[in-house]
């Protein structure tokens, strides 16, 4: 049995992936209570199946973290659903943030008629394939060096009918010189350092391109981060937004650059 007290101490703040729920914090002191925390969140939250919690940060060449189910079915891939597309994925596996889904909706509103896309650090495919459901984009090039990641992505093309997107597996420094396109906007949704990979996404931009870039910054940061970052490009550029896409801590934001190249 688990106490009023203890229920009240059950964090407040999770992320529900599919039917997957995922505490990135979950207290020492209810670890002993954890198996009958978990099935009780299962009977509180019916859509929910899987109860997991965090036991190591995002680290590694991949920014993965590893997840321990504490309750429920003994799985770790889910289906998720945003923007009238669905997206299978492997919550270990795969890098995955169900927090930007208004901020994948930004991106592909801004999308005109025509446009060629390059999204780099693509993981599952889900900007490609919001950006292909969602707008007229005339093609959509993503890149990922996960294998996981790329191999999921290869899936929800199949199953969202995507037609005009294709993927590539590999490290973005190696695959990037290799295409000859340029392209009228880039992604850059990499959850940290986005920045110091500025320079490719320079080199495949047209003239009066935009690219995305994404950072985390925290609450004392502002704008001029992002200015300082790609003014060391020696580019001619224009900031036209500096988005907040989201909180990550009680201090830090991830956040969206968006330039146009001149």
């Amino acid at each position: 049995m688990i106490t009023k007290t203890e229920i009240s101490l059950i964090p407040k703040s999770f992320d529900v992936v599919g039917d997957i729920l995922i505490f990135a914090d979950f207290p020492e002191s209810l670890a002993k209570k954890e198996i009958e925390i978990g099935n009780y969140l299962l009977n509180k939250y019916k859509n929910i199946k899987v109860i997991c919690k965090k036991t190591k940060k995002f680290s590694g060449k991949f920014r993965l973290s590893k997840l321990k189910i504490i309750a429920g079915e003994r799985r770790k891939e889910t289906l998720y659903k945003e923007n009238n597309c669905s997206f299978k994925l492997n919550v270990e596996t795969c890098y995955f943030s169900p927090r930007l889904g208004n901020e994948r909706q930004r991106i592909y509103e801004q999308v005109k008629k025509g446009e060629n896309i390059l999204v780099m650090f693509s993981g599952i495919g889900i900007y490609a394939v919001e950006i292909s459901k969602k707008s007229k984009a005339k093609e959509i090039m993503a890149i990922e060096i996960n294998p996981n990641a790329h191999k999921y992505a290869i899936e929800n093309l199949k199953m969202n009918k995507i037609s005009n997107v294709k993927l590539y597996n590999g490290d973005v420094r190696k695959v990037i010189p290799k295409i000859k396109d340029k392209f009228d906007r880039i992604l850059m949704p990499l959850p940290k350092d986005a920045y110091k990979f500025l320079d490719l996404a320079i080199s495949k931009i047209k003239k009066n391109g935009i690219i995305h870039m994404y950072d985390f910054l925290a609450e004392e940061e502002n704008s001029t981060m992002g200015i300082e970052k790609i003014e060391k490009m020696k580019v001619k550029y224009k900031l036209l937004r500096y988005a907040k896409c989201g909180q990550i801590s009680p201090r830090k934001f991830r956040v969206c650059f968006d330039y146009k190249i001149l």
